[in-house]
């Protein structure tokens, strides 16, 4: 059975530096910082002090009060971005067979902060406090299933969780749904609300954090040689994805062509990246590869990029081992440079980004490097946005766990 094209009709983005698609496209096409103080909750007493929160997002303007008390903020989020996706590709569910379109929406953590007020509520209250809506306020797969029964769309229903490759595998995955036929139609991405006291705590305690607290808006540096670990954010990057014959027949807006997806396991360390990159590297050939891509058709990479010490060189290591000569003429940015890392919502957020600087022909730049680091010698966007030629395009995600992929975008 040869694979079906699959292609994108839709996208919505919720991120600290705008609320919807175009925001958030425009104010990273101009280098604009998102990351600030906590404003969710009393940081002062934790030793990373500031996140990328979206500051802007509004709950009421997406749905009514009462609903809105029924989800956690990672739900509240990803649903928004949901149905921003879904207007943005102008599906009419009624004029199409919603048996065969489905959703595929993960997250790294879920409903953290549910989770951690519910447990203080118990042990304060007592169990007959805890509401009935705990459960479907914080497990991750609430987004699939309540999209799904806002569209009444009755094709797979499924979840991810791959620490921050999750937005990037379930595209990847729902992709390949549409690719063998198992649907025509999929709503995919990754959405989190991570910045709460005990997911900064923790991270803090494992000293993944930047501590620059005095001036947090040059915090996340990607490849910069003062780079002292990532930053925290919050968000969602969600894709209408669309069998590339039922797209055209109903006349849809394309903004790219998923042509690849790969992934691999670097079966090295929970937390650290395997030397050299050598699971990354398998990563991105195993993409190309089922892309029927060459290395040599690629122009720019959206990098992982998380401005962490180790992280950075060794993403870099692994485009040199995979792309050798070709790895110098590679256009590559970071968007984490600008809202931070977004951990299970980061894949689809850059996923979106990818897709649009096909679609406009422009790179989004890395912001705050100012001094590259030893071993990070390639051409990463610094400063300013770019005009250029991008036929093709890859996404990196890697997360805990040595769980790696790397979406494949083409123009059409």
């Amino acid at each position: 059975m040869s694979k079906r094209r699959v292609v994108i009709t839709g996208m919505g983005a919720i991120t600290p530096v705008g609320i919807g698609l175009q925001d958030s496209w425009h104010a990273m096409l101009a280098g604009t910082n998102g990351i600030g103080p906590v404003t969710l909750f009393d940081a002062s007493g934790f030793s990373c002090t500031f996140a990328g929160e979206a500051r802007l997002f509004d709950p009421d303007r997406f749905f009514p009060a009462k609903e809105s008390r029924k989800m956690d903020r990672f739900m509240q989020i990803g649903m928004a971005c949901g149905m921003e996706a879904v207007e943005d590709a102008g599906l009419d569910f009624s004029a199409l067979d919603t048996e065969r379109m489905g959703v595929y929406i993960g997250s790294g953590i879920g409903g953290v902060k549910t989770i951690e007020d519910t447990t203080l509520l118990l042990r304060e209250k007592g169990p007959r406090r805890v509401s009935p809506f705990y459960i479907p306020m914080t497990i991750t797969n609430m987004i699939s299933g309540n999209l799904s029964v806002l569209y009444g769309l009755k094709g797979p229903n499924l979840s991810m969780v791959t620490a921050c490759s999750t937005g990037g595998h379930a595209i990847g995955e729902a992709g390949r749904l549409i690719e063998y036929g198992d649907a025509d139609v999929m709503i995919a991405g990754g959405s989190e609300a991570p910045i709460t006291p005990t997911s900064l705590a923790g991270f803090s305690s494992a000293r993944a954090l930047s501590r620059r607290n005095d001036d947090p808006g040059t915090a996340s540096r990607p490849w910069d040689t003062g780079r002292d670990g990532f930053v925290m954010g919050e968000g969602a990057g969600i894709m209408v994805l669309e069998e590339y014959a039922h797209a055209k027949a109903r006349g849809a807006r394309i903004y790219a062509e998923l042509c690849g997806f790969g992934m691999s396991g670097d079966a090295y360390h929970m937390t650290s990246p395997a030397p050299g990159g050598e699971g990354a590297s398998r990563c991105m050939d195993n993409a190309l590869k089922n892309a029927a891509r060459n290395h040599s058709d690629v122009q720019y990479l959206n990098a992982h990029g998380t401005s962490t010490p180790l992280g950075d060189i060794a993403e870099t290591l692994a485009v040199r081992r995979s792309f050798g000569d070709h790895a110098g003429k590679l256009m590559i940015s970071s968007n984490k440079s600008m809202i931070g890392h977004l951990l299970g919502a980061a894949g689809g957020v850059e996923a979106v980004m990818t897709a649009m600087t096909i679609h406009q022909q422009a790179i989004t730049p890395t912001i705050n490097l100012d001094d590259p680091g030893p071993q990070c010698d390639l051409d990463y966007v610094p400063g300013d946005s770019r005009q250029a030629r991008v036929e093709t395009a890859l996404s990196n995600s890697f997360g805990f766990g040595g769980t790696n992929v790397t979406l494949v975008f083409g123009r059409i």
